[in-house]
């Protein structure tokens, strides 16, 4: 509370109080200004993050090697808990057919490391 105030029981205006309170416009100019560019700045941001999410899409699909199958491949069988695309195929041992998910097999090659052998094949029907 101002002297001013105590005495008189009533608020006195300073000269600097009200040059200060003729600012208010030119601040809530500057103030709305800054809100523009912060809005700018953040569609821009979300710009770029689309566009470098694309780019990383488009390289990770283009790393990916595709997998084709013929019938009559044999071929490797993986474990795997995701079911992603099914295709038949038939054990040679007990003569039955099952679906796996494709990216669970991969190509059999008939040369064996060491003298090995190899179980577990599976011929694509």
């Amino acid at each position: 509370m101002s002297p001013y105030r105590i005495i008189f029981n009533k608020a006195y205006h300073l000269p600097a109080v009200k040059q200060s309170n003729l600012a208010y416009n030119q601040v809530d100019k500057q103030r709305k200004l800054q809100l523009q560019e912060l809005d700018e700045l953040r569609l821009e941001a979300y710009k770029n993050s689309h566009i470098y999410k694309k780019k990383v899409k488009k390289f990770h699909d283009q790393q990916i090697l595709r997998k084709e199958f013929q019938v009559g491949q044999k071929v490797l069988v993986f474990k795997s808990h995701l079911k992603l695309i099914a295709v038949e195929l038939k054990d040679e041992n007990k003569n039955s057919t099952f679906q796996v998910n494709g990216h669970q097999i991969k190509l059999f090659h008939e040369e064996h490391l060491l003298g090995e052998t190899i179980s577990g094949r599976a011929i694509i029907r």
